[in-house]
Formats: C-alpha cells, structure tokens, sequence
C-alpha cells in the first residue's frame, strides 16, 4: 500500500492510502477512530481494482486540524474532494462511520458514485442513535480524566459490563480507544461523531439509484444488525449479505466479507463494461 499526502480547500493535510493498479478506483472508508488498514483488510485482491481510503482528520496519519470541525459532513466533504480530482465516478463504499459518510455522499454527490457498499452501519438516519452512546461515554471521559483512570471508570461501569456479554468485539475496541494518541483528539472524535448523523432522511435514501451492496453480522451493540436490514429495506437496488460475526470467528469474518465485497464488485465492474 502506497499513501500520499492530500491538502483539503481549508488546508489539512490527510493521508490518502491507495493500493493495486487497477483501472477501477474503490474508495472504501474506515470506521470511527480507525485507520486504512481496516478497510484493506477486508477487501478481495482484483486485477482490476484499485482501493483508496482517505485516513479523516484526526484519524492515522492525517492531521486533525481544528477538532470544531469533526463531523460526518466534514469529513465527507473531505472525501469527495479526493474523488472529484480522481475525475471519474468510484464505487464507494465504508465501515460504520464510513458507511454514514458513503450514505451521505450518495444523496449529496451522486455525480461522484457508481455503487455503494454500505458495512455494518452504526446509523440508519437519526442524530446520536443510542448504539453510540458507548463511544460518546468514552469520549466523555477522556475528557475529564487521564487515560488510566478514564479506562478504570469504564471498566467498571454498566455499559462495560452489558458489553462484555453481549458484543465482547466492540468492548475490546473501546478499551483500545484508552490507548490511542492524542488523547483529546480521541475525546473530541468520539464525542463529536457519537452525536452526529449523516445529515440525510428516509424519504431521500429511498431515492438511491445505485447498485448498493448492505453488510451486517450478529453479536455488535455499536453496528445493530437491523440497521444493515432496515437500510437494505430502504433502498430499493440493494442486496443484503449476512457475514460471520467477529467474535465469533475472526478469520472466517474477514473471508466471509471478502468474499461478499468480491462478488459485488465483479458483478458492478462487470455491468459497466457491459454497458
């Protein structure tokens, strides 16, 4: 995977992933906190693809710039700049908050897009659903208190415990959010995105036009698996895949997501060409 840097209109500078030669370029976003590597561990190797991811502010190697400005649109805004000098239409897709970035750009920039994957969202349409609440706490503390002693309160909070038996994956993610440098970008990320929303309503994602793809996975608080089912209801060309849980089973939830994002992609690359 090689990166470069990216300058936004209001001058941060974002680290811009890309990975294979293909003609085909697939913008795949990372989730909440996460990095390139999220998304590029989950997509299929195609001779004719070409994955990009653009770290958002805050997030891996991009800078942060001012942490006022953290929001889906924000960095949405951010992503369809990237795209915009690629100079053609990407299949884009994302992981939780990529997914909301990716929906938003698919009612407020269809120019931009061919297809849509939309994996394990964390928000259909509303502001602050009450799956983010667990990120929203962690980022409230971090806030507050050192990293050791935030990382105490939770532990030994409610939320913690209903975590720990019922989606162990997204405890063991907030745990590492303690962790993560610097502190108070991880504050302001987590409090900022976890009250936020895509900025679109129902009535306009049932006018997606694009062949949209819709993965989801039982045992995860923070990505329902209704939210995947209720999106793929509401948008009218897409199709559902259900993927092993990771709790469950690791290695076969990355191969089982592989294997979805590549018979999606082979079918979209392959209408174009058609067409």
């Amino acid at each position: 995977m090689t990166s470069r840097d990216f300058i936004t209109s209001d001058g941060v500078k974002l680290a811009l992933h890309e990975h294979g030669d293909g003609e085909a370029p697939f913008f795949f976003q990372h989730g909440l906190c996460g990095v390139a590597a999220q998304p590029a561990e989950v997509t299929p190797e195609l001779n004719h693809l070409r994955l990009l991811t653009l770290e958002c502010r805050g997030h891996g190697r991009s800078e942060a710039g001012d942490s006022t400005k953290f929001s889906i649109k924000q960095f949405a805004d951010d992503v369809a700049e990237v795209i915009s000098e690629l100079g053609r239409p990407v299949i884009l897709g994302g992981i939780s908050m990529g997914a909301a970035i990716s929906l938003r750009l698919a009612i407020k920039r269809p120019e931009l897009i061919r297809a849509l994957v939309l994996a394990r969202p964390a928000w259909v349409t509303d502001y602050a659903p009450d799956n983010m609440k667990p990120n929203a706490f962690v980022g409230e503390l971090l806030s507050k208190m050192n990293s050791k002693e935030a990382e105490q309160h939770f532990l030994n909070s409610a939320i913690a415990q209903r975590l720990e038996a019922e989606a162990p994956d997204n405890l063991h993610s907030l745990k590492g959010f303690f962790h993560r440098a610097p502190q108070h970008v991880t504050a302001a990320l987590l409090s900022c995105i976890s009250v936020d929303g895509p900025g679109v309503d129902r009535t306009q994602v049932e006018k997606i036009t694009f062949p949209t793809l819709m993965i989801g996975h039982e045992d995860d608080f923070i990505h329902p698996l209704s939210y995947a089912k209720d999106l793929a209801k509401l948008i009218p060309h897409s199709e559902f895949v259900l993927i092993t849980s990771k709790v469950r089973d690791k290695m076969r939830y990355v191969s089982d997501f592989q294997n979805a994002l590549s018979q999606f992609l082979k079918k979209v690359s392959h209408a174009e060409a058609s067409y």
